[in-house]
């Protein structure tokens, strides 16, 4: 009596008597997949892969395939995108820059903020709600005819030293922090640069992704450090992007650098010394709450501004 044929359940006129170990469905050689143990089908191989968990950094981000920097490249690519719209609008920086309290007449002129206001101006800034400044700044860079360092306008130098710092910086971290967490630091450390301009110089002008950058720097040192890298080449590495902190106040603010290291600093211990078994919590509620807290200065100050 003859066997019965069986065929390939992907292939039905192909002949085989091969099956898959785990679905234990018969395949033909295009199906089949090497295992430890036998052959297995395709579709048990994805399945597999799905179920299979992604190893993780010591911050709890997820090692990407592809080792691509998706976000520090986006980021890179919307501040070059905002810079070119300052260059075909300049007006542009007067609307999004971050602006603490400023008074303004109808010709646009703009003057020194009166607490409270004063009759006849219209008041711009944060302290008259609008918010968005405290990121969309961080998006704008001096525009080129602004002040010059040496030959080179500084408006050219601040975009290209601070794309150059995030692509240096920016790949690093992100690899070890994964891609949600590092983007809640940049954008973390460009609100503390900004919330503290405000609270000590709400009149000042203020663009540049410095804030965030800075934010950056903390993070590379207190990696640096959990990881146990080499201290001496940690230190350095921050010792001289203080010195640039220092030099650069003179043309850019130091609020913003100052308050982008502090939180980027917040952050990064609470991503790095968070509990194994609840870190994405501990992380997220972290985030959260520092976000809640730079909110609440903002209020206070706006309170305080308006008397």
């Amino acid at each position: 009596m003859e066997a019965d044929v069986t065929t390939c359940y992907r292939h039905p006129s192909y002949e085989t008597y091969v099956s898959c170990v785990r679905c234990e469905r018969f395949i033909c050689p295009a199906c089949m997949r090497e295992a430890a143990v036998g052959h297995q089908c395709v579709e048990c191989v994805k399945e597999g892969q799905r179920s299979m968990r992604r190893p993780r950094t010591a911050f709890g981000g997820t090692v990407s395939r592809t080792a691509v920097p998706v976000v520090t490249y986006a980021l890179i690519g919307l501040n070059v995108l905002a810079y070119l719209a300052e260059l075909i609008r300049p007006g542009l920086v007067d609307r999004f820059e971050m602006a603490g309290a400023w008074l303004t007449d109808g010709d646009g002129a703009r003057y020194v903020y009166v607490d409270g206001g004063y009759p006849g101006f219209d008041v711009v800034g944060v302290v008259g709600g609008e918010w968005y400044r405290l990121l969309t700044g961080s998006f704008l860079h001096l525009p080129p005819d602004g002040t010059s360092f040496g030959s080179l306008p500084f408006g050219v130098l601040h975009i290209v030293f601070n794309m150059y710092a995030l692509w240096t910086l920016g790949r690093g971290v992100e690899e070890q922090l994964g891609r949600v967490r590092f983007l809640a630091l940049y954008l973390l450390s460009a609100l503390g640069g900004s919330v503290l301009v405000y609270l000590v110089s709400p009149t000042d002008a203020v663009v540049g992704a410095s804030g965030a950058i800075f934010g950056l720097v903390a993070a590379f040192y207190v990696i640096g450090r959990r990881l146990g890298r080499d201290r001496r080449e940690v230190n350095g590495f921050l010792a001289g992007f203080l010195v640039w902190m220092l030099l650069s106040a003179a043309f850019t603010s130091w609020e913003a650098h100052l308050g982008g290291l502090l939180t980027g600093a917040a952050v990064t211990v609470v991503y790095a010394y968070a509990p194994t078994g609840r870190r994405a919590y501990v992380q997220a509620a972290g985030c959260v709450v520092l976000g809640a807290a730079l909110v609440l200065l903002v209020v206070l100050k706006t309170a305080a501004l308006t008397g």
